[in-house]
């Protein structure tokens, strides 16, 4: 494949220092220092909605038992993610499943560009961790009415559904637990800017979850949802 054709949500990218502090940078070496000591069965790793889930009580009692680790960044799109998977966040570590959710803030890319972005880093962390099951999250509805970026996500996750039974140790789990009214709206109570999730839109999304990943720790597997 030529440069011209290259997917560029599959290209591993720096995030632009847009506020001139480095903070991304910042934030991508504190992940690969402190992973030296750090022996998790679980790591999230994606966007933003990874990173804010840190900041939530439903975190330290759902998955601290767990043994996880939060390496979510602000604002990324999949080729961000995947620079960082490239660039030392999965060297010190062995965990039993990596969670992966990104792909929202992908900005001016086609559905197909993000589902190839994602199994770009199913990949990356298929070669650097052969031993983890990778669950990917699929993406939220997003806005308070329907829109394309609404659209957009849903095609994504049916891409998804489609391409990980061929990828060794990768499972995609829908965790919409039904955000999208009859009327074709979304609540502010469960995602207070119709984009990220409030406490009340993650709990909804994280007790199947950690359902799901004690499934897998316990060599279960994790049943298809309807």
């Amino acid at each position: 494949m030529s440069d011209g054709n290259q997917n560029p949500a599959a290209v591993p990218t720096l995030l632009p220092d847009v506020q001139g502090d480095g903070r991304w940078m910042s934030v991508h070496n504190h992940f690969v220092s402190s992973s030296k000591d750090k022996e998790p069965e679980v790591v999230f790793i994606g966007d933003s909605m990874v990173q804010l889930l840190h900041q939530f009580e439903i975190w330290r009692e759902l998955f601290s038992p767990l043994h996880a680790l939060n390496f979510g960044g602000l604002g990324e799109g999949t080729q961000h993610v995947l620079w960082r998977m490239e660039n030392g966040e999965l060297k010190h570590i062995k965990p039993k499943i990596i969670v992966l959710w990104v792909g929202t803030f992908n900005q001016g890319h086609t559905a197909e560009q993000v589902s190839g972005g994602i199994q770009a880093i199913v990949r990356c962390m298929q070669e650097r961790q052969p031993q983890a099951k990778v669950v990917v999250l699929g993406l939220l509805p997003r806005g308070k009415n329907r829109n394309a970026l609404r659209d957009r996500n849903k095609q994504v996750n049916e891409l998804l559904t489609e391409a990980m039974p061929s990828m060794p140790n990768a499972i995609f789990l829908d965790v919409d637990p039904g955000f999208v009214h009859s009327d074709g709206t979304i609540s502010h109570n469960d995602m207070y800017d119709y984009l990220h999730l409030s406490r009340q839109g993650y709990a909804r999304i994280c007790q199947p979850l950690q359902k799901a990943l004690l499934q897998l720790l316990e060599g279960r597997g994790v049943p298809t949802r309807d």
